[in-house]
């Protein structure tokens, strides 16, 4: 595909940003409509997609751009050329740019160039689970995609679990099966909603522990996927099994290790929340330094 580029002129056209249906194409606005119908120059993650949709909803097809991840920083300058002469509007696979998808650096770069910038309201898969998941959110996370590795991972729940707030996840179902049980590990009885293939036709809502949700999924796991996470509070944070934790910690101990050491290699391990494991390690190093020793015999 050949670059954009325009002639730039002393006014400036907004560029629009225009959510797409995540999967129910009866989800598009009227104003969204409108924008892609009247628009000069369509700007796409992927272009077979946008003009796929453009024929769905029985629009006329348009000058259609590239910009994703990978060309992002080459095709930015010529679409901003183009946006201060023509009506350019930009889109993502599905949903909302910038969230998960391309967009962010592109709206940053324009309002730096001091072109308008316009964003359509629309489907976003984020907040229709944070909103069924039926959680509190009067503040809550967006976490993205969770860590690839395991540790990393229970890292980032336990930190997540611990900061009071509800969180949302964007997860591959590649990984999924394997994040619940990185999740279970860390909070076995956390509250869990996952929502797969939102407004689609296989879309699934599953609702309760990690290991419940796991057992539920559909298999082979396919779609895209959300997942929700209730905050425990403080005083009741879960932990793996009591004594799988007591024994990590007394290993440690045993090799002189100070209660502060243990708590932070325990919490990154995934085995719990830091302040927890600190509480738990020097309550069982008291305990130790209190037991008379035996005398061989």
């Amino acid at each position: 595909m050949e670059p954009l580029h325009g002639a730039a002129k002393s006014s400036a056209m907004p560029l629009i940003v225009v959510p797409t249906p995540l999967g129910n194409l009866r989800d598009i606005t009227l104003r969204a409509l409108d924008v892609l119908r009247d628009c000069d120059v369509l700007v796409a993650e992927d272009s077979r997609v946008a003009r796929k949709l453009l024929g769905a909803l029985g629009l006329p097809s348009k000058r259609i751009g590239s910009y994703r991840e990978h060309n992002a920083a080459s095709a930015t300058p010529g679409i901003l050329e183009l946006a201060r002469t023509q009506r350019v509007a930009l889109t993502t696979d599905a949903g909302m740019p910038g969230i998960s998808d391309p967009g962010a650096d592109l709206i940053a770069a324009a309002r730096a160039a001091g072109i308008a910038i316009e964003v359509l309201p629309g489907p976003s898969a984020l907040i229709g689970a944070a909103a069924l998941s039926g959680f509190p959110l009067r503040r809550f996370l967006f976490e993205g995609f969770a860590p690839r590795a395991s540790a990393a991972r229970r890292k980032a729940f336990a930190r997540a679990i611990d900061s009071g707030a509800t969180s949302v996840w964007y997860e591959s179902p590649k990984r999924i099966c394997s994040a619940l049980a990185d999740l279970e590990a860390i909070a076995p009885n956390a509250r869990v909603f996952l929502l797969r293939e939102y407004t689609k036709l296989h879309e699934q809502q599953l609702l309760g522990t990690p290991a419940a949700v796991v057992s539920a999924l559909e298999r082979p796991v396919r779609g895209e996927i959300v997942l929700v996470v209730a905050a425990t509070p403080p005083d009741a944070a879960p932990e793996p099994e009591s004594t799988v934790v007591d024994a990590a910690i007394d290993a440690l101990l045993a090799k002189g290790a100070p209660v502060s050491a243990i708590a932070k290699t325990l919490a990154e391990r995934g085995y719990g929340l830091r302040r927890d494991l600190y509480a738990r390690a020097a309550a069982r190093g008291k305990a130790r330094r209190a037991r008379p020793e035996r005398k061989p015999r």
